[in-house]
């Protein structure tokens, strides 16, 4: 086997995945994309449930990238820092016209029930993806511009929690009105100066 077929297969896995979901996804739609026979697929991943743990945990760190760039932007206040992530990823998803979300917020509510190895990776991930903002957050407390009412932990986990509820009403309505509201609210009432 070459050692770019999987590559291939998991570039394409990605974008079949976003388009179908982990279950409408199916393994031939996944090696059809990437030009590669459906035995690859076995060959270098064994199951669907391995191969979308990878595609995931790829995403993720896509994501943990965006997430680095804009929190560690030392030009900006916290405050600042937060609201830019933010707004950078509403730019994200409006190139897709407001129909493609999440992956992990979508492989959240496919497979939590089906797939206790994703289950198990989703928990992790949003642990995770929590800690950058839990000390930008506090950061900002400490230097008076995010009330300091919640702990910096509640308030990363409901930012978090908020803004993928934002992107699947997002995705229902395909308007970028949901990501607004969210960002309105949750930065003239939660990131309010105590």
């Amino acid at each position: 086997m070459r050692a770019s077929l999987r590559e291939d297969i998991l570039k394409a896995g990605l974008k079949v995945m976003f388009k179908f979901g982990y279950v409408g996804a199916t393994v031939r739609d996944i090696c059809d994309a990437a030009g590669a026979p459906t035995g690859s697929f076995t060959n270098h991943f064994g199951s669907k449930e391995v191969f979308a743990k990878e595609v995931l945990d790829r995403y993720f760190q896509t994501l943990q990238g965006r997430v680095s760039e804009a929190l560690n932007d030392s030009s900006l206040s916290p405050r600042q820092r937060l609201e830019r992530y933010f707004e950078r990823m509403s730019a994200v998803l409006a190139t897709d016209k407001w129909g493609r979300g999440c992956l992990i917020g979508d492989f959240s509510i496919e497979t939590a029930s089906q797939s206790k190895l994703l289950r198990e990776r989703l928990e992790a991930i949003f642990r995770e993806w929590r800690q950058p903002f839990v000390a930008c957050i506090r950061e900002a407390q400490e230097l008076g511009e995010i009330d300091a009412t919640f702990t910096a932990d509640d308030l990363a986990e409901f930012l978090l929690s908020s803004w993928e509820g934002a992107i699947l009403r997002m995705k229902v309505e395909r308007s970028p009105a949901a990501l607004d509201r969210f960002r309105e609210i949750a930065f003239e009432t939660l990131a309010r100066r105590a």
